[in-house]
């Protein structure tokens, strides 16, 4: 049984398609018990989010509050406007590896004015239904990248996990492993001690109980834990969120995160990397113009590659355009708020449909659960230890890596896949994921165009073919044609039926009917063959000539030429008219009357 759709008929506009999930749950009957569901799995959702929007934030270079105001803005946003029923947006991990150079470059403002320039991107690809174009992202890139950010994520927290005092964090990868190392003598032994605490409790945790999230049982511990032995021990001092971040409220700076909800801003008044506001210009946007566009791209690859994963596990399909522009709306509103950029959070998504979620008023909910947790519980949230807000970094690295598909493709996959994802690996931790995606889209293209071309390939038949029953007359050479006439195949394909002059040929019919699709360059071999078996007096038949080859000869007026050029859908009547040729030739050389030029013609057969 095929996956029932959330989507709406596909003939509207994607933009007229907005809230597709949730119109599609209220049209089948949304009652009390499935709010129960909802609001129970967005409770469950919110706890989870809420330390992981904090480091996520802390992570991309920015105060915590800013990954609390994405979960809360563009979360409810994609939630309500976008096509999963069950998807919940936020701030996600692989985004950091994006924005700690942007952040370090162009500051909040920079950053917060690049998000909602990739979110105007996003409405553009959905708007143009480029959504389903992400699902031609090969798989060996998607997991060399994935797996390169996480190396790099959990490289970043090494600082914070051991307390390590690092004056100044390169931008480049390598630099910051030798600028770690030689701080490895600063490792402060209780942050250290704590961080570890956290790491084995995330660890352990899912063995001993899976109703209460890791993250909240793990964080908490070791906060109380943490806190009693620094009243106990003086010496024991370790690095909280309180004592690393501050914020400013009416002229005076508070310690900690704001007890205040997501308030308007304008992003190009915050501050960039000199302090000063980045301000709006031509200038300022042609800069951030590289970096919008990763944000834009790495959110549309994880939040479909996320939507698909639901689908998997509910049966239900998403619609991908509508989602994209969901996306672009949160990414394009959150930073009026504070918020950093957002996509579909695959961990949060698969807890949602765990904990019962029915429709999207379940993100909504997880997104209000992390509101008041905001606004109740604010001063509590900056006594949380630096150190386990690394942990948690690093456990979700690892978990994001899929280290065991990874290996996986290392030891079954082809070589040239290997090659795609070992490229895209090493690019991400070197330079960054831009350079990655980029690299191996292309080189997996490439090496795809070469696979085709070694599929396509030209074969001369003697008698052997299915389609024919009697032999062929003398004159009359028949070649088949496989695999797609592309700019990678054609010469290649074509080039072996160059010399047929030589072989006394009187009629060559090309059979096409396993040529699924031909190319501008497929045109023009194709075109030069005939060109130069017609010069040698030697006639060409097109047969069996798919639906979408046929729509390119016509557009390129392709037209029947008599006694030079035919073409035919139908295989058979191709080699009937090239049988006639030969038999209206012999005929004429013994004098007596010719039979007529093949077969009647018929409208659908000929070239148009």
């Amino acid at each position: 049984m095929s996956p029932q759709t959330d989507s709406l008929p596909h003939g509207i506009p994607p933009l007229r398609r907005l809230g597709a999930a949730l119109r599609a749950v209220l049209a089948a009957g949304y009652g009390s018990t499935d709010f129960k569901h909802d609001a129970m799995a967005g409770i469950v959702v919110g706890v989870v989010a809420l330390p992981l929007s904090m480091a996520l934030a802390i992570a991309s270079g920015v105060p915590p509050q800013h990954g609390l105001y994405t979960a809360i803005v563009a979360g409810v946003l994609t939630a309500l406007l976008g096509g999963s029923r069950v998807q919940v947006s936020g701030p996600t991990a692989a985004f950091v590896a994006i924005l700690v150079p942007i952040a370090t470059t162009f500051g909040l403002g920079g950053l917060l004015v690049a998000t909602s320039m990739a979110g105007v991107i996003l409405i553009l690809l959905g708007a143009t239904g480029m959504g389903r174009l992400v699902e031609f992202v090969p798989f060996p890139v998607t997991t060399g990248f994935t797996a390169g950010v996480a190396i790099v994520i959990a490289t970043l927290q090494l600082r914070d996990f051991m307390g390590l005092t690092v004056v100044h964090m390169p931008e480049q990868y390598l630099r910051r492993v030798a600028a770690l190392a030689q701080a490895m003598p600063s490792t402060n032994l209780p942050d250290f001690a704590v961080g570890v605490l956290t790491l084995a409790i995330l660890i352990l945790w899912p063995r001993v109980s899976r109703r209460w999230p890791a993250p909240l049982v793990a964080l908490s511990v070791a906060g109380v834990v943490a806190f009693a032995l620094a009243r106990c021990f003086p010496s024991f001092r370790f690095a909280t969120i309180a004592s690393r971040f501050s914020y400013e409220a009416g002229g005076v700076w508070h310690a900690g995160i704001p007890r205040l909800p997501p308030l308007p801003v304008l992003p190009w008044h915050l501050p960039s990397a000199n302090g000063r506001p980045i301000g709006l210009s031509l200038e300022v946007i042609r800069a951030l113009v590289p970096s919008a566009f990763a944000i834009a791209m790495l959110g549309a690859i994880e939040s479909l590659l996320s939507a698909v994963v639901a689908d998997g596990m509910t049966g239900k399909k998403h619609d991908p355009d509508v989602e994209l522009i969901a996306q672009g709306v949160g990414n394009l509103a959150a930073p009026f708020f504070g918020g950093i950029a957002a996509t579909g959070a695959l961990a949060r998504t698969a807890a949602n449909i765990r904990s019962g979620a029915r429709s999207p008023l379940a993100a909504a909910c997880h997104s209000l659960v992390v509101l008041a947790s905001v606004l109740l519980l604010a001063p509590v949230l900056g006594y949380l230890p630096m150190a386990s807000m690394a942990a948690l970094l690093i456990l979700i690295a690892w978990n994001m890596g899929e280290w065991r598909h990874f290996l996986h493709m290392l030891r079954h996959a082809p070589r040239s896949d290997i090659l795609v994802l070992l490229t895209c690996f090493t690019l991400t931790i070197v330079f960054d994921m831009v350079v990655s995606v980029t690299v191996g889209i292309v080189l997996a293209a490439l090496l795809f165009m070469r696979r085709m071309a070694e599929v396509s390939g030209v074969t001369l038949v003697a008698d052997e073919h299915p389609l024919i029953e009697e032999p062929l007359p003398r004159g009359v050479l028949l070649y088949e044609i496989a695999g797609p006439l592309f700019f990678g195949a054609a010469q290649r394909a074509i080039g072996v039926i160059s010399r047929v002059d030589r072989r006394g040929a009187r009629v060559v019919v090309l059979d096409v009917s396993a040529v699924p699709a031909v190319d501008a360059t497929g045109l023009v071999n194709l075109q030069s063959l005939v060109a130069r078996l017609n010069e040698a007096g030697v006639k060409v038949i097109l047969a069996g000539v798919q639906p979408q080859p046929m729509r390119a000869f016509a557009k390129a007026r392709w037209r029947t030429r008599k006694g030079r050029l035919r073409i035919f859908r139908s295989f058979e009547r191709g080699v009937a008219l090239a049988r006639a040729y030969v038999a209206g030739e012999d005929a004429s050389r013994r004098g007596s009357p010719p039979p007529p030029d093949g077969p009647p013609p018929e409208t659908h057969e000929g070239a148009h």
